[in-house]
């Protein structure tokens, strides 16, 4: 086992080192020239990728920084105080990356990927390699735990396998959503909609009992086409910012107040409307190698399709996201200091990414609903958060991370809330043996099943996609 893991460092460790834009412009541009593209073409696409990621990132640090003073003032308005810290999403990702289990797990799972691609299980070609790092958190806690390499590396394959059939899954949902031809190949096995089958469940309870609130929902697209600017990207965050800065309390009989409301606004407008722009520089950038997949397919398939799993961000233009983020942001605080067993106070991880991304794909964008489910399963995130704060801590520390001594780290809405709780049955069941043993099978019993009860969920949604397509 060291002999493998050893390799995969040798292998991937240049590469993981230069960050997750170049990492993808080397991956993207490989894989286009395996594809037959020319050469020119195949890095015009890479670096096209690396500069949305890039872009993507900065407007992203952008809106979270921005909006960060405003929630902090919130927390001491209300007198919140937890014992765990929030770092947010990004330190959390250096530090499982410093592990060199992360780069075994990642060898794992492109082994895992080119069988499916080979017996026909998924159409999608995984190039995520950075977000890797979602699933190897869950196998490096579940060895913690008290899980042996051999047993996280079973579970890590189980998840990577449902991931990638999933990426399958919501492909027409993406196309649907980004008024995208089905020759467009971009979907994703981002950790993030792995809670889409409990998202589904809620999904149809609302289809079943509250179908009625639908007719007090919106849609931005079609609401601005009705009321011009008001409506658009630029207006909603106007109103985030309006909205944030009374939570925040800022005095409005003063020029700063009004000041600083405006600045958050106008912030917000800003980076919601650069989202749009930005995703459709991740189409562009996928064009040289969607025409060599369908060249290919063509010649050596008869016609087989086949998809890209990118990072998650490609549908970050939809408004959406981000509308029914900031709403979720204050209801997180409150649910983080009033439910029980949560030790984490919601700061780096306030903008819900690691939530809406999922609620957008299951409710095709119904903001109420969005909004309502995502309330009902944040204490999730903040449990899963505080479950493995511990874990979090001795790992940065291994790493040489500066962090406050006696002090707890996490992040709130880290992808992959419930794979964590695997992590932790499987690991106990392990380190325990007794009723933990019967835990983790009820639990990763229970897992399967969802999931398999979601598939068949989306497969009818995808033949009514199908069927209307051939209509039009």
């Amino acid at each position: 086992m060291n002999a493998i893991i050893d390799f995969a460092n040798a292998i991937f460790k240049p590469l993981i080192d230069m960050g997750a834009p170049t990492i993808m412009l080397v991956v993207l541009t490989i894989i286009a020239l395996c594809f037959r593209v020319k050469f020119s073409k195949a890095l015009e696409g890479g670096i096209k990728l690396a500069i949305a990621l890039t872009a993507i990132g900065d407007v992203m640090n952008l809106l979270t920084t921005s909006f960060a003073p405003a929630m902090n003032q919130f927390v001491k308005n209300t007198g919140m105080h937890k014992d765990i810290m929030d770092m947010g999403w990004a330190p959390l990702a250096t530090i499982t990356w410093g592990s060199p289990y992360t780069l075994y797990f990642l060898l794992v799972l492109i082994i895992l990927n080119v069988l499916m691609l080979i017996f026909k299980r998924t159409n999608t070609l995984d190039v995520d390699i950075f977000d890797v790092w979602h699933s190897a958190f869950v196998g490096l806690f579940a060895v913690f735990c008290g899980a042996p390499l051999w047993l996280a590396t079973l579970l890590i394959l189980l998840i990577g396998y449902l991931k990638i059939v999933n990426s399958d899954l919501m492909k027409p949902t993406f196309d649907d959503l980004l008024d995208a031809p089905s020759s467009n190949p971009m979907t994703t096995t981002h950790m993030n909609y792995m809670m889409n089958p409990v998202i589904m469940v809620f999904n149809k309870f609302f289809d079943k009992c509250l179908p009625w609130l639908d007719k007090y929902d919106f849609d931005s697209a079609k609401l601005n086409e009705k009321i011009g600017f008001w409506g658009s990207r630029f207006a909603i965050g106007v109103y985030l910012g309006i909205f944030v800065s009374l939570l925040a309390g800022y005095n409005f009989t003063t020029e700063q107040g009004w000041k600083t409301m405006f600045t958050l606004s106008f912030t917000a407008g800003a980076c919601i409307e650069l989202f749009s722009v930005i995703g459709s520089w991740f189409i562009a950038s996928v064009e040289p190698l969607s025409q060599g997949i369908s060249n290919f397919a063509t010649s050596k398939f008869k016609g087989r399709t086949f998809n890209v799993g990118l990072d998650w961000p490609f549908i970050a233009g939809r408004a959406e996201i981000w509308a029914a983020a900031n709403v979720l942001a204050p209801i997180m605080m409150v649910e983080a200091m009033v439910i029980p067993g949560n030790r984490l106070m919601p700061l780096g991880g306030i903008i819900a990414m690691g939530v809406t991304p999922a609620l957008l794909v299951v409710t095709r964008g119904k903001i109420i609903r969005m909004i309502i489910i995502g309330t009902i399963e944040l204490p999730i995130f903040l449990w899963a958060g505080t479950l493995v704060a511990p874990f979090v801590t001795q790992v940065a520390h291994q790493v040489g991370a500066n962090i406050p001594a006696h002090t707890l780290v996490s992040d709130t809405t880290m992808e992959g809330p419930i794979e964590k709780f695997l992590g932790y049955l499987v690991g106990n069941a392990w380190k325990h043996q007794g009723m933990f043993i019967v835990y983790a099978i009820l639990a990763i019993a229970a897992y399967i099943l969802i999931f398999w009860w979601y598939s068949t969920e989306m497969k009818k949604r995808n033949a009514k996609y199908a069927a209307a397509a051939k209509e039009a």
